[in-house]
């Protein structure tokens, strides 16, 4: 179990890095060209966003292999998961029901990590 634990937090860890970092980085208006979603929102909620996502990888990550404050992974995981509950209403506002997937499975592996750190396997 640790070892699952291990490879979801770290394949999802970074897939919230590389997209915050691309938030953080890529000019709003060719983001918004691209997906269309950020239309919604003003360049600085995209760029929190961004940030919320590269500190909420990373939080999903460096507690546990630098073994300080290892407590922080499960709690990254449950605040990605409330983030992700987030977009999750933004799609079905919006009636992206093909993107809303993807949310769907980025939100069950942060609980699945959330509950495997908080009761099953703990560091």
């Amino acid at each position: 179990m640790n070892i699952a634990l291990w490879i979801v937090a770290g394949v999802f860890g970074i897939a919230y890095v590389t997209g915050g970092i691309l938030k953080l980085t890529m000019p709003y208006e060719k983001y918004t060209a691209k997906t269309h979603w950020p239309e919604d929102f003003t360049p600085a909620k995209v760029r929190f966003m961004g940030a919320v996502e590269t500190l909420g990888g990373l939080g999903l990550i460096l507690p546990g292999l630098l073994d300080i404050a290892p407590v922080l992974v499960p709690v990254a995981a449950s605040c990605m998961a409330l983030y992700m509950a987030g977009a999750i209403t933004e799609r079905v506002r919006r009636d992206e029901y093909k993107e809303l997937l993807g949310d769907l499975v980025f939100l069950a592996a942060m609980v699945f990590v959330a509950w495997g750190r908080f009761a099953v396997e703990p560091f």
